[in-house]
């Protein structure tokens, strides 16, 4: 063979051996991704051929699946109350993809998580139809309902409700809310409703709950309180505290006002919090300094994401601040802000005497034969307070309920804590501000649940928006439906 013919043959062969080498990482090495790559139409194919598992509350379901005629994607997702449950589930749609629980136990839900690879083995065998597998969440279908129906007709909102001894979530409301219905299936119209509520101003495809962080005005000063029990400030909650009034915080020539005429001078932890003192709550942050509020804030949660299994905003409390921003941020105001969620952890650890433990909204995951595939146990996720402070911090919300801002919280029979807030909002408090209040209920079986309420556009006057006006009412229905439900 001359020496062109050579040449030409040893390219040839390696064109061939390049071509094998191609193929054979398509084939071995590449084949499970491309499987199972979103661009696959077979994939979406597949994940829509039979229908899926059902997400669990109460032991009965709250979605459902339905044939979708003339498509090559045979079911779509259905739920029930679709708009009061958005924020639990998301959405399953078939042009827009999955959010929330929805997309995080989609694995489950269709029937493909390796966690399922027996039983689908299993029904290959018998000849059974694959099926999903459920989830089953912790909510409390009555404490939904009143959260959701206590926020509708109020404007923007929020409520989110949790079992202090376990962490597991009750409620998770929000509103204005959609339903996921509307836009399941692949048509060009419903891709257009879920575009119109993607652009809306009104966010609703947003779970306030979890996904807001709002001022939380004054219903931090639980967690001032707390710092100041903690570290020794005041041992006793109905000692005199050292607040001069008026008084102006340091470094500066501005007084800090109060909502009013309010006795505020050198009063008490507990006279402090039941008529809502910004001097003496202002003066203990403070006092204290900024570090200390900081640990505090963080034992309680804050500037830490929380994954239940969604994952929630991390609350702020400012970690650089001088004298007169840790004065404003220990009432709620500076940069301080706090996701629903976060405000109701702070409740929760108040009520489980000083432990708080981490939230979560999925109880186990099921096999379409109703095996456990996994089972949540409860986690103590951090101790803020001791349980001797936080008894005299129950002290204190309880006195609120009783005879202070937060009377219309009251629950016959049951013994309620409470906290209210009217957080500044806009340029110079010029818009409505938000109503706030935080809550939990006792009975003699304990502490069932602890909640924290928002309403964050109301459509009522200006002066009559108050969190113990607005907010309370809603959380002391959620509060009785938790209570009413293990009767």
């Amino acid at each position: 063979m001359n020496k062109p013919l050579r040449r030409i043959a040893i390219f040839c062969g390696l064109l061939v051996l390049a071509l094998l080498a191609r193929d054979n990482w398509l084939q071995y090495v590449q084949a499970d991704s491309l499987a199972k790559h979103e661009k696959n139409r077979r994939v979406t194919i597949e994940r829509y051929s039979q229908p899926r598992g059902d997400i669990i509350v109460d032991g009965k379901p709250i979605t459902g699946s339905k044939a979708t005629p003339g498509s090559d994607l045979k079911y779509k997702r259905t739920w029930k109350d679709g708009p009061m449950w958005a924020p639990v589930t998301g959405y399953s749609s078939q042009r827009i993809g999955a959010n929330q629980l929805e997309n995080i136990d989609d694995g489950i839900l269709t029937g493909n998580d390796d966690r399922l690879f027996f039983r689908r083995t299993l029904d290959m065998l018998t000849g059974e139809k694959k099926e999903g597998g459920n989830v089953v969440t912790t909510l409390n279908g009555a404490a939904q309902k009143a959260a959701y129906d206590g926020l509708t007709g109020r404007g923007k909102g929020a409520v989110a409700a949790i079992d202090p001894s376990t962490g597991a979530i009750l409620a998770l409301a929000s509103t204005p809310s959609y339903d996921p219905g509307d836009f399941a299936g692949n048509t060009n119209a419903e891709a257009q409703k879920f575009l119109d509520l993607d652009k809306s101003k009104d966010k609703p495809l947003v779970n306030r709950a979890l996904r807001e962080t709002y001022p939380p005005g004054s219903t931090f000063k639980v967690v001032t309180a707390a710092a100041a029990l903690e570290h020794g400030l005041y041992d006793s909650v109905d000692e005199k505290t050292d607040s001069p009034l008026p008084w102006t915080m340091p470094d500066t020539t501005q007084p800090l006002p109060n909502e009013g005429n309010l006795p505020c001078k050198n009063a008490s932890l507990r006279e402090a919090l039941r008529v809502s003192c910004n001097t003496v709550f202002g003066k203990i942050g403070s006092d204290l300094g900024k570090d200390k509020m900081l640990e505090t804030a963080k034992k309680f949660g804050f500037n830490s994401e929380q994954f239940v299994p969604v994952r929630s905003n991390a609350s702020n409390f400012p970690e650089e601040m001088d004298r007169p921003q840790t004065a404003l941020s220990s009432i709620g105001q500076f940069e301080t802000a706090a996701t629903p969620l976060q405000m109701a952890m702070v409740a929760s650890a108040i009520a489980n005497d000083g432990t708080l433990m981490e939230p979560y909204m999925v109880s186990e995951l099921q096999a379409r034969n109703l095996d456990v595939i996994e089972k949540h146990s409860p986690k103590e996720m951090s101790e803020p307070l001791s349980k001797e402070n936080a008894q005299k911090l129950q002290e204190m919300m309880e006195t609120v309920v009783k005879s202070g801002t937060g009377t219309m919280a009251q629950i016959p029979g049951v013994t309620v804590g409470g906290k209210t807030g009217t957080a500044q909002h806009g340029v110079a408090n010029s818009k409505n501000p938000y109503a706030w209040f935080i809550s939990y209920a006792k009975t003699d079986s304990g502490s069932p649940v602890a909640v924290a309420v928002v309403v964050e556009d109301s459509d009522a006057s200006r002066d009559d928006i108050s969190g113990g006006g607005l907010a309370a009412p809603i959380a002391k229905n959620v509060m009785k439906a938790v209570i009413d439900s293990k009767k």
